[in-house]
């Protein structure tokens, strides 16, 4: 089962037990817990998936503020040539990482679509597969009486 989530305008692709970075949370501390309703998509084991239009109704993503963490170090170099202007400069974007713990879908209505549907054509199918033997053996008995009447007619 995943999901996709929306972070600080971000979107990642989520499961139980994954370790993200994500753009900084000032206000989260370090093992505080989150809960992230902006739940774009989701997907069950059986691969029936979810859309949300924006997000799916009742669906969140509980996760825990494991750190606040720095990113690479960019550098930025400005020059400008013949002019002896040289800027050198680094970045370190910060990053809060987290740890997904569970994925809760309360009350989607795709899982109890997906399950009605299932029991409707089993229902069927047997009744179908008789009405189809039926039909073959009428046809084959229909089959062999058109082919006495012929040669009977013949003789």
């Amino acid at each position: 089962m995943y999901a996709i989530v929306d972070i600080k305008d971000k979107q990642f692709k989520v499961r139980e037990d994954d370790t993200l970075y994500v753009p900084y949370h000032s206000d989260a501390e370090a093992d505080q817990d989150l809960t992230l309703d902006r739940v774009l998509l989701v997907s069950d084991e059986d691969g029936d998936v979810t859309l949300g239009s924006p997000t799916v109704e009742d669906a969140t993503v509980e996760a825990r503020v494991l750190d606040h963490v720095k990113g690479d170090k960019v550098i930025v170099f400005k020059k400008k040539r013949r002019k002896r202007y040289r800027k050198k400069r680094g970045h370190r974007q910060q990053y809060t990482q987290i740890q997904i713990e569970s994925l809760d879908v309360n009350g989607t209505v795709t899982s109890d679509d997906t399950e009605s549907a299932d029991d409707e054509p089993e229902t069927e199918e047997p009744a179908s597969e008789t009405d189809e033997a039926s039909s073959e053996t009428d046809s084959d008995e229909s089959g062999e009486q058109d082919e006495e009447e012929p040669s009977d007619s013949d003789a």
